[in-house]
């Protein structure tokens, strides 16, 4: 049990977590960085026509690894749910390890598409489970912040692991940079199995149960909110490196610049976002959301000036990364006892976004209106993301009102801060404090 561990042993089990995330930062956004080589390499007929188009084409390879999530998250999480968390850690560990080597070591545009597919479908089961390990070894009342040091691993990739990767896939070649990532994946799996202690699963679960999350109205909105708010974000970062060059002008050593600086937005973001999900989820999402768009605006009006460049992206990855656990924890609040596929239905909403955005993007470039236009179209997503929460919002105060007149009880009704409904044994493990305020 988490209680009879060290106090050392957590903390190298939670880094163990981490560096998990870690890699999966690297895994999914190392193809922003190095578009322009893999359309060069991959699409050469394209390319040679036009770069813009096989930019726009190449963007596919993001929208693929999407996708992979999208599927893996909520079908994974599902099928796992009562599986010991350790055990599932490593073979999800096992089956990234092997998607990202035959990404780096398969010939062609469309093998690689799949094996993008493939290497994704684990991701959001792994930030799933290990939220969950994360919550327990930290103890009560730190949920919001167990899924933000898990997250953590993601952001920091950004940062540094991102910008290095793309460094050195600049200087050699795309390939090699994923057979870097493969071999993080590699320490990740070494560290998971000698740290983290061994954690039941939920005996109660079943497919079937775990699956009735999508009975709850709320749960649908709060993916929305994810999916198309989300979309915003990555429409502009997916295209951030031919931004860098083509339209801020400057070069290709930039980009990894451009790429730490908004990973450390995104580091900055993830640790505010996991403080504000305990506190004041519902001020916080909106909040975030604003400041989101404000942060799209600023790239609008400024992006051909470095400092106004740098500037938005740094807010970009800020407001970005504080919604992802403020919307798993909302997500985890909704869905009643369907807690593992709840932990990882933020991963498949978070990544559909990850996948509309490159293509609308794509779209906007393939129609020949510039590298601008994935701007304008990140700001209506958003938009769109922030529309959705409001409504959200508004329904759940309107169920709550009319069952409370009736005398029933509420449907998905609003939880204390930090503490989500599930069966009795299980939801302890990630319960917050009694004594929390109401979320608001």
């Amino acid at each position: 049990m988490p209680s009879a561990l060290s106090p050392t042993r957590i903390r190298l089990a939670l880094l163990a977590l981490t560096l998990g995330g870690f890699g999966i930062g690297c895994s999914e956004f190392v193809a922003m960085g190095l578009l322009p080589n893999l359309a060069r390499d991959l699409l050469p007929n394209v390319f040679a026509v036009s770069s813009e188009q096989a930019n726009g084409q190449a963007g596919l390879l993001v929208t693929a690894y999407a996708a992979g999530v999208v599927v893996g998250a909520p079908t994974v999480a599902a099928a796992v749910a009562r599986w010991p968390r350790k055990i599932v850690l490593l073979w999800l560990l096992v089956a990234i390890i092997l998607g990202t080597v035959a990404s780096a070591l398969l010939p062609s545009f469309g093998l690689i598409l799949l094996a993008r597919f493939i290497s994704a479908l684990p991701h959001g089961a792994y930030f799933g489970i290990a939220a969950l390990v994360a919550g327990s070894l930290m103890g009560p009342g730190k949920r919001g912040r167990g899924v933000a040091l898990v997250l953590g691993g993601l952001t920091v990739a950004n940062v540094i692991g991102v910008p290095f990767v793309t460094f050195i896939g600049q200087q050699t070649s795309w390939r090699v940079s994923y057979l870097i990532v493969a071999g993080i994946f590699v320490v990740a799996l070494v560290a998971v199995l000698v740290t983290v202690p061994n954690l039941p699963g939920d005996r109660s679960a079943t497919m079937r149960k775990e699956l009735t999350a999508f009975r709850r109205p709320q749960v649908w909105l709060t993916v929305a909110i994810g999916a198309i708010g989300f979309g915003g974000f990555f429409c502009t970062y997916t295209y951030v490196s031919p931004i860098v060059t083509t339209v801020t002008g400057l070069t290709v050593g930039f980009v990894p610049w451009a790429l730490a600086t908004v990973g450390l937005g995104m580091t900055f973001g993830n640790l505010i976002g996991g403080w504000a999900s305990d506190h004041a989820l519902k001020r916080s999402m909106i909040f975030f959301f604003v400041l989101l768009i404000a942060a799209l605006v600023e790239l609008l009006i400024l992006v051909s000036n470095p400092v106004g460049l740098f500037a938005g992206l740094f807010v970009l990855g800020l407001a970005s990364s504080a919604l992802s656990p403020i919307i798993q924890s909302r997500l985890m609040d909704v869905a009643g006892e369907s807690q593992s596929i709840a932990a990882a239905l933020n991963h498949s909403a978070l990544n559909f976004g990850n996948a509309l955005g490159p293509i609308f993007g794509g779209l906007a470039l393939a129609a020949g209106l510039g590298y601008i236009a994935p701007i304008w179209v990140g700001i209506v997503l958003s938009l769109f993301g922030i529309a959705l929460a409001v409504t959200a919002f508004a329904v759940e105060r309107r169920t709550r009102r009319r069952h409370a007149q009736h005398g029933g009880p509420s449907i998905d009704p609003e939880p204390v801060s930090g503490v989500e409904p599930g069966p009795k044994g299980y939801s302890a493990a990630v319960a917050g404090d009694s004594g929390a305020s109401l979320v608001r």
